[in-house]
């Protein structure tokens, strides 16, 4: 899903830069007002795991690969869609600038695509999902597996304007590869993770929709 340097031209790469800073702005203000000495290092290891999966990757073909993202997953630890935003930005500089994965120019779309899209759309379906009562491994499945989608075809919809290929023909490829990639893994790692925390540190789900203390209805 990392668009490189060369398939955005500099104009779509400033305007995707344009709107992703933003959100970047106000993720490291979230952390600056939320991160303690207790969930700094959870957030460097979700960091780290997220770079280890990431390096899993699926040719698609037309220049471009699937692979798992993981911002769902941060955004439900933490309570916040910023918390996703924050550690795929993060990611996505160490993999820019030291391993050359994902442009620098086009760094502004791969982090609104991974983070941003990614991160709030999994996050909200699963907020949206526990609020209808239904269990917690269930909406951080489907939560996880809609956010992965919907960034893909971001991403495809991108790389369209771009000129790179057709619409249909570039929905359909990275849909597919990532609907698949949701199911048998973002969304069923997000989900096992999910659980065995909230059976092993409950105290790291600050999350109302997770936490029963705060009248979350944990499934």
């Amino acid at each position: 899903m990392h668009i490189p340097d060369s398939f955005l031209p500099l104009s779509h790469a400033l305007i995707y830069w344009v709107i992703a800073l933003p959100f970047i702005y106000l993720s490291f203000r979230w952390a600056r007002r939320e991160m303690d000495d207790m969930k700094v290092p959870v957030l460097a290891a979700l960091a780290a795991g997220i770079f280890a999966i990431q390096a899993l990757n699926i040719p698609i073909g037309m220049g471009t690969s699937g692979h798992m993202v993981g911002a769902t997953l941060v955004a439900i630890i933490f309570g916040s869609p910023m918390a996703g935003v924050l550690v795929l930005t993060l990611v996505l500089l160490v993999q820019g600038f030291v391993f050359a994965d994902g442009g620098i120019t086009a760094m502004g779309a791969n982090i609104l695509n991974m983070g941003v899209i990614s991160g709030f759309t999994g996050y909200y379906a699963f907020v949206a999902l526990r609020k209808m009562k239904l269990g917690m491994k269930s909406a951080s499945f489907i939560g996880a597996w809609a956010g992965l989608l919907i960034s893909a075809i971001a991403a495809s919809v991108q790389l369209t304007f771009a000129g790179l290929f057709p619409l249909v023909a570039g929905i359909t490829a990275m849909g597919t590869y990532h609907l698949i990639i949701g199911f048998v893994g973002e969304g069923l790692i997000t989900a096992i993770a999910i659980a065995a925390i909230e059976r092993s540190r409950p105290d790291l789900l600050e999350n109302s929709f997770l936490n029963p203390e705060h009248g979350g209805n944990v499934a």
